[in-house]
């Protein structure tokens, strides 16, 4: 009897530890009582009826990321391309996760295989590999809209991998070996063009310099010149200026010394000797000097 209540006793702290349950952060627990819906546990501890509640699902509230893939499209221009897509979502109602669609994750890809296809049978080839941001925000906005009945927030859709057939991607990279090719040469004449400007504008700087020094050699030639002829000048008129000071002292001289008329007319008698030993060919004597040379004459001869 006694093991009997034992067993009882301990069959009931399991029955009570059982009901006993402990939410984790970021996670939701779907009760259900006889098999229909009884509530939504959030973070903490939490007790259920025993044999009556049972936790039906256990639902994770972070956001999640679903990496589909590959789908075949066929784009505006018929071709064929293989896309594979990442989506981004969060479950924000987890009644509606659990009751409103079966397999969730199931119907999101389908979801995104449809509309994908949608969206890129209006575009052609190059606008699919170039509008990724418009295709991106397109089927984001369409996936929110039809997930948000099923508890779910779409939070962000990429196309991970855009992959044309064989043939369409060695047509495309021949193009941007042309395109590659047409930009080297492009840039090679500019280069050239450039460093043509380049010499010309430095032959141009050249002459202009060689001019520039022509002229400024020229200037200070004349300035030579010009000092040149300005110093003899004045040489010339300093030696002028002297003769005519010599002259002046002499004169001032004889004055000084009580010289009479008749002395200063024969010193004039002495200039014209002078004269006469030059160049001229005729001499014209005044008569008063006429006069003081025979009254020389006369003096040497008593003498």
């Amino acid at each position: 009897m006694e093991f009997v209540i034992i067993a009882i006793v301990i069959l009931a702290i399991i029955v009570i530890i059982s009901c006993i349950k402990i939410v984790p952060q970021a996670h939701a627990y779907i009760v259900e009582r006889l098999g229909a819906y009884q509530a939504t546990w959030s973070v903490g501890l939490h007790f259920k009826m025993p044999f009556l509640d049972k936790v039906a699902k256990r639902v994770l509230l972070k956001e999640q990321v679903v990496d589909f893939p590959p789908q075949p499209v066929i784009t505006k221009d018929n071709v064929t391309m293989q896309i594979d897509t990442v989506v981004f979502f969060q479950i924000t109602d987890p009644k509606l996760f659990t009751y409103g669609v079966e397999s969730p994750m199931v119907a999101i890809e389908n979801l995104t295989a449809t509309t994908l296809r949608n969206i890129i049978g209006d575009l052609e080839l190059d606008q699919t590999l170039t509008s990724r941001e418009t295709i991106n925000t397109k089927m984001r906005a369409t996936l929110d809209e039809a997930t948000d009945p099923w508890g779910i927030k779409v939070t962000r859709v990429e196309l991970k991998n855009i992959m044309p057939p064989t043939a369409i991607r060695d047509a495309m990279e021949k193009q941007m070996k042309a395109e590659r090719e047409r930009r080297e040469a492009i840039l090679k004449a500019e280069g050239e063009k450039k460093s043509t400007i380049l010499v010309a504008e430095g032959k141009k700087e050249s002459v202009i310099l060689e001019a520039e020094a022509e002229k400024q050699s020229a200037i200070l030639r004349a300035e030579a010149e010009k000092e040149k002829k300005i110093r003899e000048a004045e040489g010339e008129a300093e030696a002028i200026l002297k003769v005519k000071q010599a002259t002046a002292d002499g004169i001032k001289m004889i004055k000084e010394a009580g010289a009479d008329e008749a002395v200063i007319k024969l010193r004039s008698l002495d200039a014209f000797e002078a004269a006469s030993n030059g160049q001229a060919t005729k001499i014209i004597i005044p008569s008063e000097i006429q006069g003081i040379a025979g009254l020389a004459k006369s003096v040497k001869e008593v003498l």
